[in-house]
């Protein structure tokens, strides 16, 4: 399947319905989802930091266009790269960075507007918008021709600045600056995530679930065209690795080891 055609599968299946995009975080997994029938998958920042030993945000950019040249290789579904905040503050290096990912295979990627600052945790305003505005002109001009989903999301519920009016502000700027999906990471009310579908209308709007909060019907009941998990996947799986790995240093046994998917299982998937 080519790139373009990849694009465009995912472009379709944020016109209508609603669609969960699950997130791997390295190509066992993803194969695993894509024999599970998801019909697309998008990488997760901390889940893949974590597989490396490091705290989310805390990969270079070289990792990360390896890890999305990996996981694109790895399945025909298209995906959806976590690019952070690009890596980058001002628009030209963000318009850079967004051209060196829409080569590496996927279909699409997202960008953020958390500073990492604390006491400003969320960018200026006018800089957040032209920021998805440059990364918007750099997936047009890219050189694949390719047309990658451009999603933006607005931190504000998960770095302390939790305002409704301005998540929506700035989320439908950038959807005037060109984003083809947004999301506010954190949003778990269900007159804000309402409120957010109706402001930003026709453009597609993404949540973000992590537990058991809610469930696809309720959001497609709400208008949400897309559900993704973020690092969620890694922390169960990491969950079941660390409490195996207590019980034996604790306790000398090995009762956690049982609940084990056998290993014929895995190969049988992975085509052994």
């Amino acid at each position: 399947m080519t790139l373009e055609e990849k694009c465009s599968i995912l472009h379709d299946l944020h016109q209508a319905g609603c669609f969960v995009i699950p997130n791997p975080w390295d190509p066992g997994g993803a194969v695993l989802l894509e024999q599970l029938g998801f019909r697309a998958l998008a990488t997760t920042s901390s889940g893949f930091a974590w597989s490396l030993g490091h705290a989310d945000n805390q990969v270079t950019l070289e990792d990360a266009l390896s890890h999305y040249r990996a996981m694109s290789a790895a399945v025909r579904l298209p995906i959806s790269a976590d690019f952070e905040g690009a890596f980058a503050v001002e628009p030209p290096d963000v318009a850079a960075n967004v051209t060196a990912a829409a080569a590496t295979g996927i279909a699409g990627l997202s960008i953020e507007d958390s500073s990492k600052i604390a006491a400003s945790p969320l960018y200026d305003f006018d800089l957040a918008v032209e920021r998805v505005r440059a990364a918007r002109q750099a997936i047009d001009r890219a050189p694949s021709g390719a047309r990658l989903v451009l999603t933006a999301r607005s931190e504000g519920f998960i770095v302390g600045r939790p305002d409704l009016d301005e998540t929506i502000r700035r989320l439908s700027a950038y959807s005037e600056a060109g984003a083809d999906c947004v999301f506010a990471p954190g949003i778990r009310d269900r007159a804000h995530i309402q409120a957010i579908v109706t402001a930003v209308a026709p453009t597609p709007v993404n949540v973000l679930v992590s537990s058991d909060f809610t469930t696809v019907a309720e959001l497609a009941e709400l208008g949400v065209r897309r559900i993704s998990v973020g690092g969620a996947l890694a922390r169960a799986a990491w969950g079941g690795f660390l409490r195996a790995a207590e019980e034996i240093v604790r306790h000398g046994t090995f009762i956690e080891l049982t609940r084990g998917v056998p290993s014929a299982e895995f190969d049988r998937r992975f085509g052994g």
